[in-house]
C-alpha cells in the first residue's frame, strides 16, 4: 500500500490550499490507522502539522497551526485532507502524509511513530 500527496503549489500570502493523501493499492482504513501531516524544510527536522485518528475521529494540530489548518479525511475511501488557510511564507515547506498504526495520544506528534509515508508535495508562499 502506498500514500499518494497531492494538492500543493504556488500562492500568495494570505491564500489557500488544500491537500489530499490517498492511498493506492489498499486501504488504511483500520481501526487502529492514524493519518497525519508532516513538513519539512532543508534547514530544519521534520514538523508536525496535523493528524487524524479513526478511532474517534478526532483531530489533532500544531498549537501554532490551529485556526488556519484543519485535517479532515474519510475512512471509507482511505483519504484524509489538510486544508491551509491565511498562508504565510513561512509555510512553504514540503508537506508529506503518512500513517501509523496503534499511536497512543502522546505520540502522535512524533514523526518516528509513523511507518508509512507518501512522497510529499511542495507548498510554496510567495508573493
Amino acid at each position: 500500500v502506498q500514500l499518494q500527496a497531492s494538492g500543493g503549489g504556488l500562492v500568495q500570502p494570505g491564500g489557500s490550499l488544500r491537500l489530499s493523501c490517498a492511498a493506492s493499492g489498499g486501504t488504511f482504513s483500520s481501526y487502529d490507522d492514524t493519518w497525519a501531516w508532516f513538513r519539512q524544510t532543508p534547514d530544519k527536522e521534520r514538523e508536525f502539522v496535523a493528524a487524524i485518528r479513526w478511532r474517534d475521529g478526532r483531530g489533532f494540530s500544531a498549537d501554532p497551526l490551529k485556526g488556519r489548518f484543519t485535517i479532515s479525511g474519510d475512512k471509507a475511501k482511505s483519504v484524509v485532507y489538510l486544508q491551509m488557510n491565511s498562508l504565510k511564507p513561512d509555510d512553504t515547506a514540503v508537506y508529506y502524509c503518512a500513517v501509523g498504526r496503534r499511536l497512543i495520544s502522546s505520540s502522535i506528534r512524533d514523526h518516528g511513530r509513523y511507518a508509512y509515508w507518501g512522497q510529499g508535495t511542495q507548498v510554496t508562499v510567495s508573493s
